[in-house]
């Protein structure tokens, strides 16, 4: 369902129907699809367009939870272990740049993602920290791209996240902990 279609009044209607105990075990994954749908293009996305989400997922939360819409939400996302939108847009593009690293994506993304240490240019110390190579752009739609929001956002992870004997669960378990406390923090 495109972005468009879906939006904060539709979730909202959705409580007439779902009642109950169904309320609290439903998640409403209509809502995740639309939210996670081209993560890395809205990487540098206009708050604009993220705010736009965010009433969405707070509409689904309040319907999980049967939350008034005067009360706040983070404790709500928060009760529910919910990522928010910007650390949602963080998560995916991260998990991509990973499974492109360790062999588990299409070979068009794997290209896209390459460790310093595999670009084969001279020895550097940032070569040790499993860092990715960042492509130049000229405009800041190119900062869109996969191919340097995926890398840029695997540079910004801590250098724990970034091993390479890390399972795909245990990454992907250990990124949700980091930006989710990370929200929690802040």
């Amino acid at each position: 369902m495109p972005i468009s279609v879906l939006s904060a009044a539709s979730v909202a209607t959705c409580r007439v129907f779902v009642v109950g105990r169904r309320r609290q075990n439903s998640r409403p994954s209509v809502c995740f699809v639309s939210l996670d749908y081209c993560n890395s293009v809205m990487y540098v996305a206009a708050d604009g367009s993220i705010q736009r989400l965010k009433a969405v997922q707070n509409a689904a939360a309040r319907l999980v939870t049967g939350t008034r819409r005067r009360d706040h939400i983070s404790p709500v996302l928060r009760q529910l272990h919910w990522l928010p939108v910007r650390q949602r847009v963080t998560f995916k593009p991260a998990v991509l740049v990973f499974k492109a690293l360790h062999g588990l994506a299409p070979h068009y993304l794997a290209d896209d993602c390459q460790l310093v240490t595999d670009a084969g240019r001279r020895h550097l110390r940032s070569s040790e920290s499993d860092t990715c190579v960042l492509q130049r752009t000229n405009t800041r739609f190119g900062d869109r791209a996969f191919r340097l929001a995926g890398p840029s956002i695997w540079n910004s992870l801590p250098a724990d996240l970034r091993q390479p004997d890390l399972s795909l669960g245990h990454f992907r378990r250990a990124l949700k902990t980091f930006l989710f406390n990370r929200f929690c923090s802040a």
